[in-house]
């Protein structure tokens, strides 16, 4: 059963107790990510996230990663278009060291000027290497496409120009406006003493006083774009992504359009993957996905293959896509992929990293926490003929955006 406190300073703390197992997984998710960026310091985000890895006053970058491995745990971050989240797991036996560590590259980075110019380099490489993989470059580009006059659509590692001018005194700043504790939750799932996590949060996080921010802004609902661009590579494949209306994050339609996903191009027994894969052989990788933001989303389909193969590839998209749109789903696969969502949640959630992330996520986002019943519940009541209306609804075929990326014309 998840448990919710709130601490004085608007701290949020979310936790499940599971005492079966030997771990316990610990998130800090701060609502600090591309929609609080601005054009000019786009990146910044990112680059902090490298930043709190680079050492603290007290540890160098190397005793952070020696401590973690020398209990066996695990410390990564990641920073996404509305939040960035810093984790670990460990042994239940070292939560202490956890949030002590955690802590420590919070408060205490140093943002050491030599370090902040050779991460520089270092994310000049990252980009260059997302610009070199074509299907990281369809998807980037179809994001940043369909969300063309909005901050959702900032690239999450920013631009070359944009990460050269960032300076130390920049990103203190940025942290002081947004990394505070009524911006942050902390999640923590796994096998823990509630008392003891109790007096480890008060100890580190109570007297965490967060400035009041300078820099607040209200986003607008983005407007999606629509229409066809393409990016000429010298590459062997083109990459096609076509993106769709998707849904907002926790509403019904984003449970309608996961069960959609699985029946047009989310698992290997879908139409698109037996179609032009298996049957037609035309394709390598092809699939569908869903991008679920708080204002807005985005259902994408991709898929690469030989430049002689894209009319057809094309042409059999849309094809199965207008069937679907005519005639709907049968009863068997819309019930086969109401399990099939099922079982990838709850399996999902049989991790103590999954169920924090799933916490933490949905109250930092949601302001509330959607427990496993709770999700459940809304697969469960899906109805097919809503569904089909959803679908119908979103996926309009004159309402698309298409990316290309190889030998183009």
């Amino acid at each position: 059963m998840a448990e919710y406190k709130k601490l004085t300073n608007g701290l949020r703390i979310v936790s499940e107790q599971i005492p079966v197992v030997k771990s316990v997984a610990i998130g800090f998710w701060i609502r600090a990510g591309v929609v609080t960026e601005s054009e000019s310091n786009n990146g910044i985000s990112h680059f902090i996230e490298h930043m709190l890895f680079k050492g603290t006053e007290s540890r160098s970058a190397r005793e952070i990663a020696e401590m973690v491995d020398g209990v066996g745990g695990h410390i990564n971050a990641f920073t996404s278009r509305e939040y960035t989240c810093y984790y670990m797991k460990v042994l239940d036996e070292n939560l202490s060291m956890a949030v002590e560590l955690l802590a420590d590259m919070l408060f205490n980075s140093r943002f050491d000027p030599e370090e902040i110019e050779k991460e520089k380099s270092v994310i000049g490489e990252e980009i260059s290497m997302y610009e070199d993989s074509p299907e990281d470059l369809a998807h980037d580009l179809l994001i940043e496409n369909m969300f063309r006059h909005h901050p959702l659509g900032y690239s999450i590692l920013g631009q070359s120009d944009s990460i050269e001018s960032l300076t130390r005194d920049a990103m203190l700043a940025y942290m002081k406006n947004h990394y505070r504790p009524e911006d942050t939750v902390i999640s923590v799932a796994g096998n823990f003493d509630p008392a003891y996590l109790d007096e480890l949060l008060h100890r580190y996080f109570y007297d965490w006083k967060g400035a009041p921010s300078t820099e607040k802004k209200t986003l607008t609902t983005p407007t999606l774009c629509f229409g066809e661009i393409s990016r000429a590579k010298d590459i062997e494949q083109i990459h096609l992504n076509i993106g769709y209306q998707g849904a907002v994050l926790g509403s019904s339609e984003m449970f309608d359009l996961l069960v959609i996903n699985n029946i047009i191009g989310g698992t290997m027994s879908s139409r698109l993957f037996q179609s032009i894969r298996e049957e037609k052989g035309l394709v390598y990788s092809i699939y569908s996905s869903m991008h679920n933001y708080t204002s807005n989303g985005v259902f994408t389909l991709y898929c690469s293959m030989n430049p002689g193969q894209l009319t057809a590839v094309r042409e059999l998209i849309d094809s199965e896509l207008e069937e679907l749109m005519k005639t709907g789903f049968t009863a068997d696969e819309f019930e086969k992929a109401r399990k099939q969502l099922k079982g990838s949640y709850l399996l999902g959630m049989e991790s103590t990293s999954g169920r924090m992330a799933a916490m933490g996520k949905s109250e930092l986002l949601l302001n509330r926490i959607d427990t496993p019943d709770m999700i459940l519940k809304k697969i469960n009541e899906l109805e097919q003929t809503n569904a089909e209306r959803v679908m119908r609804q979103y996926m309009h075929p004159d309402q698309k955006m298409a990316v290309l990326v190889g030998r183009v014309s």
